[in-house]
């Protein structure tokens, strides 16, 4: 059995933070090889390589995630001796994933024409704020603004305060998801044709895919969305409601549902009262209902409500922090979470590989490693580089 669907394929990692990289974890996940390049180390600089190398709250755990089952090379891009290294990679390579600002590549003669000319079938996946074309484009382009730009940040939050951001660099993760997607996609036409292509990903654009229908829904109707808090408008009852030791999430709003919240509560005559008997009702006095439901749950346990829950068959859950997820016998049985060796981190405990695949599973192989960890494998092995020209471009600053 093959370990990861991507298997074979070589990937050229440029760029750095979440919106390119997280695409090279997602492809590095299923088995394809990925050589991720970061700036040659330098006397006198504070941080090295990648800033995701120094992030993370409490300790900088986040570059192992992001950075995991990826082969680390340094090479300095502005040298010309440096672009040349990268053009022979490329030419023995199947992808190329950059998240410069649009322009950068082709400053550096490396522009998807110059490459392309020594491999026609790379694919390059480029992911930046704006996109490669429009008035925006030459803009600089973090998650947040797209995020903003996209629509999310308006939804995000309570309707009583500024607009939110979710707790995670989404903008950033969904370009890049997209961006793995259109790599797949241009893939497949490659395997048609034996053409590659230019996959263009966005991240406003991968925020704007997410919205749904609050687009047509002012086209049409002149309706624009607001922050909402918790709920759905009009769908009820679906909402955190709160216990004596903490908040559940109830999805009740279907009517056969309902009826058998209505049973677990003791309330079967909710039902079929006029205020809630039908979608429509419920959605209408959706304030009112959500108030009933969280008299009853007000005073119970969490467990004791989930459990009268699942014993009807409605849906329910409790809102899961980190420690939770490490307790939770779901996630162990599924393997979601898996602890990883680290040469520094004695307990690294990071989210597995997914989607689950039946026949080519991913595996975490080892996390992200150190500065230009496999300078030397990468470098011999794929261009046949001596140990002597290695040690001078190390000591010119080229590698």
């Amino acid at each position: 059995m093959a370990q990861g669907a991507l298997d074979g394929l070589r990937l050229i990692e440029m760029g750095q933070l979440i919106a390119g990289p997280f695409c090279g974890q997602l492809m590095a996940d299923h088995g394809c090889e990925v050589i991720k390049i970061e700036p040659p180390r330098r006397a006198g600089d504070a941080a090295e390589g990648d800033p995701m190398r120094q992030w993370g709250r409490g300790k900088p755990v986040w570059f192992p995630v992001v950075g995991r089952n990826k082969k680390t090379i340094t090479l300095n891009l502005r040298d010309a001796r440096g672009q040349t290294l990268l053009k022979r990679l490329v030419a023995r390579s199947d992808f190329l994933l950059e998240n410069f600002r649009p322009g950068t590549m082709e400053k550096w003669g490396l522009g998807y024409e110059s490459l392309s000319a020594g491999n026609p079938g790379l694919i390059m996946i480029r992911v930046s704020g704006y996109g490669q074309t429009g008035p925006y484009a030459p803009r600089a382009g973090y998650g947040s603004i797209g995020e903003a730009m996209g629509g999310i940040r308006n939804l995000a939050g309570d309707p009583s305060s500024p607009p939110s951001r979710v707790g995670l660099s989404i903008g950033d993760s969904l370009a890049a998801t997209f961006a793995c997607l259109g790599a797949m996609m241009a893939l497949h036409h490659r395997h048609r044709t034996g053409q590659g292509q230019v996959v263009d990903s966005a991240i406003y654009e991968a925020v704007l895919a997410m919205m749904e229908s609050t687009v047509p829904e002012y086209s049409e109707a002149g309706f624009i969305r607001e922050r909402t808090g918790s709920i759905l408008p009009g769908i009820a009852p679906s909402n955190a409601y709160p216990c004596a030791d903490g908040d559940i999430l109830i999805g009740a709003n279907q009517d056969s549902v309902f009826i058998r919240l209505c049973k677990a509560m003791g309330r079967p005559e909710l039902a079929t009262d006029p205020r809630y008997a039908s979608h429509v009702a419920r959605g209408e006095n959706q304030a009112e209902l959500d108030a009933l439901i969280a008299g009853w749950t007000r005073p119970q346990t969490s467990a004791g409500v989930l459990a009268a829950m699942e014993a009807h068959g409605v849906p329910a859950g409790k809102i899961f922090r980190a420690p939770d997820m490490m307790a939770d016998p779901h996630f162990a049985a599924r393997e979601a979470l898996v602890k990883v060796a680290h040469p520094e981190f004695a307990n690294l405990v990071m989210q597995n590989v997914f989607p689950k695949l039946s026949e080519t599973p991913g595996k975490v192989n080892w996390p992200g490693p150190s500065l230009g960890a496999f300078n030397h494998q990468v470098y011999q092995d794929m261009l046949g580089l001596s140990d002597g020209e290695i040690a001078e471009l190390t000591r010119e600053g080229v590698i």
